[in-house]
C-alpha cells in the first residue's frame, strides 16, 4: 500500500503576501504627553485594558519605545494617524 502526498504549488504573489503582512506600530517616548493622556489614547483608540495601557506607558517611559500594534502597513496607517492627531509620537516599521 503506497501513500501519496499532494504537493501544493504557490505563486510568487502568494509567497510575497505571507511576508508583507507584519509591520509594527511603535509608540515613542516624548517630553510632551502625560501618562494619563497616553493611557487614555491606548484605551480609547487601541482598545487596551487599563492595566495593559499603564504597562505600555511605563515601558515607553523607561525604554523609549514599545510596539503597540502589529499588522500590515495598510492596517496600521489609520491607527498611526489617529494617535498622531492626539499628539503621540508614533511610527510604522
Amino acid at each position: 500500500m503506497s501513500t501519496q502526498t499532494a504537493t501544493k504549488t504557490y505563486t510568487l504573489k502568494e509567497i510575497l503576501e505571507q511576508f508583507k503582512g507584519e509591520s509594527n506600530l511603535i509608540l515613542w517616548n516624548d517630553e510632551v504627553n502625560t501618562f494619563d493622556h497616553v493611557i487614555f489614547c491606548l484605551i480609547e483608540f487601541l482598545e487596551y485594558s487599563s492595566p495593559e495601557a499603564e504597562r505600555i506607558a511605563w515601558t515607553v517611559h523607561t525604554k523609549g519605545k514599545e510596539v503597540v500594534l502589529q499588522g500590515s502597513r495598510e492596517e496600521l496607517i489609520p491607527f498611526r494617524d489617529k494617535l498622531h492627531e492626539q499628539g503621540l509620537s508614533v511610527s510604522i516599521e
